[in-house]
């Protein structure tokens, strides 16, 4: 149990990592406010808890200003559609919720003197001309492009947060976040470890973009939650961005072939062509989140594939139909 039991706001805290943290929290003693707009978050994914006592869920984009009655201690701000299908879906909206609400939320947490942590992502990075990725590298980003809504978005949310900390307005820390992957995700999400689960399962074609050696690294949704949570609690502020994420590097090609032979599925491969601005290459340095935090995942891919895969097989069976009676 916490010391001091606090009052956590999380935006977004109905998505697939919000509602892993929004759970996290109250198991750690915390009173916890959830705000989500339910564009992508759901609330079966806070059914577990939602009616525990100290959790409140509230309907809200913050794009618009959020006015609330009660006190709170801290704010995660979680919430932006994180897969390219949904955040391309309405890119506007995208940028808004990247820029105009990441400026509400930091104008809250100056107003109530909660300290800050955002939520950005490892995409500020763009297609990365230096591996692994470090916090100084400054990026190789294409302004204009169909992922731009995302990737400047989050870029432009951390410039702003980092004013508010240069001029001593509020306590801002900044995760940027590498592929995260666990129960919850939504099985039409359009991330590739979701993709080709549900694919496999469903002995669909799995789809590989481009030739299949472009890498990722995955960090499991348990290890990425506590990273945050340790940066959150960390006394002292840091002075720039922290990466969080699992530096196991694996190409898409691995990744299919893990999943066929832990799905036992039959389907073949199907191969696409490479979306517009995709990284090739992509993995985490985390000394800087070793070293301040403590912090190093440590789940690895085989194990929280393994759950991942069970909590997808549940979810399909449960959208199947029930076999009809037969007739006599």
């Amino acid at each position: 149990m916490p010391e001091r039991k606090e009052t956590v706001l999380v935006t977004g805290g109905a998505g697939f990592l919000g509602s892993h943290l929004c759970e996290a929290l109250l198991a750690n003693g915390h009173s916890v406010i959830c705000v989500d707009s339910f564009l992508t978050g759901s609330r079966e994914n806070v059914r577990n808890f939602a009616d525990h006592p100290d959790f409140q869920i509230i309907q809200h984009d913050i794009c618009e200003p959020l006015q609330l009655d009660r006190k709170f201690d801290r704010i995660f701000n979680l919430a932006c559609a994180a897969s390219p299908p949904h955040y391309q879906a309405d890119p506007i909206h995208t940028m808004q919720t990247c820029v105009t609400g990441t400026l509400n939320l930091l104008m809250l947490a100056e107003e109530q003197g909660a300290r800050f942590v955002q939520a950005s992502t490892s995409e500020v990075y763009g297609d990365p001309d230096v591996h692994p990725q470090r916090e100084d590298y400054v990026g190789h980003v294409n302004p204009t492009g169909p992922r731009a809504c995302y990737d400047e978005g989050k870029r432009a949310a951390e410039a702003l947060c980092f004013d508010f900390l240069r001029a001593e307005r509020a306590d801002v820390r900044v995760a940027r976040i590498f592929n995260t992957y666990g129960p919850r995700m939504h099985p039409n999400d359009g991330r590739v470890v979701s993709n080709l689960v549900v694919q496999a399962l469903n002995h669909d074609p799995l789809t590989i973009y481009g030739d299949g050696s472009q890498t990722r690294s995955f960090c499991y949704v348990a290890d990425l939650v506590d990273g945050l949570m340790r940066l959150m609690d960390v006394d002292a502020t840091p002075d720039g961005p922290v990466n969080l994420g699992n530096p196991g590097e694996f190409t898409m090609g691995e990744l299919a072939h893990l999943v066929l032979e832990m799905t036992q599925s039959p389907s073949p491969l199907r191969y696409m062509p490479l979306p517009v601005d995709d990284p090739k290459r992509r993995r985490p340095n985390i000394e800087r989140a070793n070293a301040l935090l403590r912090w190093q995942p440590k789940t690895q891919l085989r194990e929280g594939l393994a759950r991942t895969i069970d909590y997808f097989r549940t979810t399909l069976q449960a959208q199947q139909p029930s076999a009809r009676p037969e007739v006599a």
